[in-house]
């Protein structure tokens, strides 16, 4: 049962980070090596907003607005000039990736950094007969809660309306007049800010460390593959699968642990090529 809530919290992690990736890569095409970076570096803001005295909700906030910023600079200063060129995205964002690995190095040093949980959540619970973090359960509600709110923006909004409209036909989109820079710089700046909104709530469970980014990241690429590019439940019920296989395969079976984790997706890539929700036209 420990295992099991274990994964569960942990897939919601793995979501808030998924679920900016893959909207920046169905909508943009942009694969965004950097996204690690992102997560990253949102733990590292939230680990400071913390220390410098922040409630956990505004330190959340700083790391989201700082990624954010980051992300609106970065696709509006160097994306935007590269195009559709897809072996510079590449190198630009595992540049950003580096930069942003070399800045915290010289900012905060290499020593893990641990944040401590909201002091209400400081507690376990007992579930079945185990106990069990409050703070882990609190982060699984909070994926599912913005899980609920993005499928509300994707499909109830006008925004939604223009992103959808951008993962299905980007010609079509242009056509109909909308500003494509915008809606590029509005995805590229969310996506970010919900993998730095899921390095502040990692901090506590995962600490700040060097090398999160490029833990984290094969993971988010794992999902985005399993579930279908630029599909929101895929990203969703990937998320929670990869997780489960991460934190429960290793445990069964500890010599197969990465042929555990990738196994599925070679499964998947063979059978439908498009992911388990994604459009067969990507």
């Amino acid at each position: 049962m420990t295992y099991l809530l274990s994964s569960l919290s942990f897939g919601g992690l793995l979501f808030l980070v998924t679920a900016g990736f893959c909207l920046i890569f169905g909508i943009m095409r942009v694969p965004n090596l950097a996204h690690g970076g992102f997560f990253m570096l949102g733990a590292y803001v939230g680990v400071a907003a913390l220390r410098a005295g922040l409630p956990f909700p505004l330190a959340v906030l700083a790391g989201g607005l700082a990624t954010a910023a980051l992300g609106a600079v970065f696709e509006a200063g160097v994306l935007r000039r590269i195009g559709n060129n897809e072996d510079a995205q590449v190198l630009a964002t595992v540049g950003l990736a580096l930069i942003i690995g070399d800045s915290i190095l010289t900012v905060w040093g290499g020593n893990p950094l641990r944040a401590p949980a909201p002091e209400a959540l400081r507690t376990s619970i007992q579930l079945a007969g185990a106990f069990f973090p409050a703070y882990r359960l609190a982060v699984l509600l909070v994926s599912v809660l913005i899980a609920v709110l993005l499928w509300l923006l994707i499909e109830r909004t006008r925004l939604g309306a223009m992103l959808r409209a951008g993962v299905d036909d980007l010609k079509m989109t242009r056509a109909l007049g909308i500003s494509v820079p915008l809606l590029f710089s509005g995805t590229f700046a969310f996506g970010s800010c919900l993998a730095g909104v899921a390095g502040v709530l990692a901090a506590p469970i995962l600490s700040a460390y060097p090398g999160m980014d490029f833990d984290m990241l094969p993971l988010a690429l794992v999902v985005v593959v399993l579930g279908g590019m630029g599909s929101l439940l895929g990203a969703f019920v990937g998320s929670f699968l990869v997780a489960a296989v991460y934190v429960v395969g290793p445990v069964l079976f500890p010599e197969f642990a990465y042929v555990i984790l990738f196994l599925p997706m070679m499964i998947v890539m063979a059978i439908r090529p498009q992911g388990l929700f994604g459009s067969a036209s990507h």
